[in-house]
């Protein structure tokens, strides 16, 4: 293993994170040119998803055993035999794997709780084939395209309603208040208030205050992947 390997699980979060949100633009913001460079009539393709954020359509490592696991080997020769949501969403499955061993490839020498605490922080995340096909956990945090309603509309008529008898409110309510009083905002540090509108960043998942980014509750409706200034920000570097 490389001396600059990471090795905390911090260190090991970052690289995964960073290598998910290159993995999640090639599969939607970039996935027109993803879907191009899969050509079929081209050698065993893989997606890689690197550290700095960029992802890239290349041959596999020559050198056997390779330096890192290896990512899903020809997922271009499926391309044009399957409907293209549908090759997506594999490509998307198997890009979750790859991630998953990358991260505990470098996990290798942690211990136990160390493993368990990588885990967790990974599995609050949304992965990748739930960002592609719009699925989401029920205990998930809202997507963009809902974020107007869920976090200003929808939730704030649950919380502007009283409720005579405080047993019928189920547990994914209560889980979902207990989640969301932990929010905070991404650009000003605020917690989560029920009478304010929010957006969630469908690359780093972050929240932000509608105001803080600029973003008012009609303009999000119409945003089907939102990127948050600083997302926006590293794109372009």
């Amino acid at each position: 293993m490389a001396s600059s390997s990471p090795c905390t699980v911090e260190e090991i979060f970052k690289d995964y994170s960073a290598r998910r949100s290159a993995l999640v633009r090639a599969l939607t913001y970039d996935v027109d040119d993803f879907y191009s460079q899969c050509d079929p009539d081209k050698e065993n393709l893989c997606l890689y998803g690197h550290p700095n954020e960029s992802w890239e359509v290349a041959l596999p490592a020559e050198e056997v055993p390779p330096e890192l696991p290896e990512p899903a080997l020809g997922i271009n020769f499926a391309r044009d035999g399957m409907n293209r949501k549908d090759w997506l969403s594999l490509v998307a499955v198997h890009s979750d794997c790859w991630l998953l061993s990358i991260a505990f490839y470098f996990g290798a020498r942690l211990n136990r709780n160390e493993r368990k605490r990588l885990f967790s922080m990974i599995n609050d995340l949304p992965t990748i084939f739930e960002v592609v096909t719009g699925r989401k956990p029920v205990k998930d945090k809202p997507t963009v395209e809902s974020a107007s309603k869920s976090r200003n509309s929808t939730k704030r008529s649950i919380d502007g309603q009283p409720r005579s008898n405080p047993k019928l409110a189920d547990e994914s309510y209560e889980d979902d208040e207990e989640e969301q009083g932990d929010t905070f905002c991404g650009s000003c540090g605020g917690g989560y208030n029920s009478d304010e509108f929010w957006i969630g960043c469908d690359m780093c998942e972050r929240w932000y205050h509608g105001k803080c980014v600029k973003i008012t509750p009609a303009k999000a409706e119409t945003i089907k992947f939102y990127k948050c200034p600083s997302c926006q920000k590293k794109a372009r570097q």
